[in-house]
């Protein structure tokens, strides 16, 4: 059985980072000039201000990622999740997203939010069956995001513990 693995982002996943997140959006969207800012700056965009990103290997391999931006001191919006396109359908994208609670939690969060597009139909059914909820979206966040979605830390934490426990292993580097 294959080995998902996440971990704390470091300089040289930068390529990954870019790499994943760009093949989604070019594949349904246009990049906007924050995507290339992010992509390109995850250090000044994520980490800097407080935030965290977290890469998931397989086998070893740099397969997925996702980034939890400081938005204020209690709401972190879960941004730039992405699994590369060949290791999509093998449970990273839902082990990397309880991940990203269990971190967002270390790091003071009480809520996640996060910003979507209808498009995005797979990644939303997954935020939904991983207890986001919707919320009406406000105007001037992204060119494209119509789905706004959140999820208190407590419970979402307690589901990562639930399903951590089964199917992953996580640390610290």
């Amino acid at each position: 059985m294959s080995k998902i693995t996440i971990i704390d982002y470091r300089k040289e996943h930068q390529p990954y980072f870019e790499k994943f997140n760009r093949q989604w959006i070019e594949e349904l969207f246009e990049m906007e000039p924050v995507d290339e800012w992010v992509l390109t700056n995850p250090d000044k965009a994520i980490l800097e201000p407080g935030g965290a990103i977290l890469m998931a290997l397989y086998d070893g391999i740099p397969a997925g990622t996702v980034g939890l931006r400081k938005f204020d001191n209690e709401t972190f919006e879960f941004t730039k999740m992405a699994v590369d396109e060949n290791f999509r359908r093998k449970g990273i994208a839902e082990a990397i997203s309880y991940a990203s609670f269990k971190k967002a939690k270390e790091l003071g969060a009480k809520k996640v939010i996060l910003y979507s597009n209808k498009k995005n139909a797979h990644a939303i059914k997954l935020y939904e069956k991983i207890g986001f909820q919707h919320v009406e979206v406000e105007a001037g966040v992204y060119i494209r995001a119509n789905v706004k979605m959140i999820i208190d830390i407590e419970p979402a934490v307690e589901a990562a513990n639930n399903y951590g426990q089964l199917f992953f292993h996580e640390t610290n580097n």
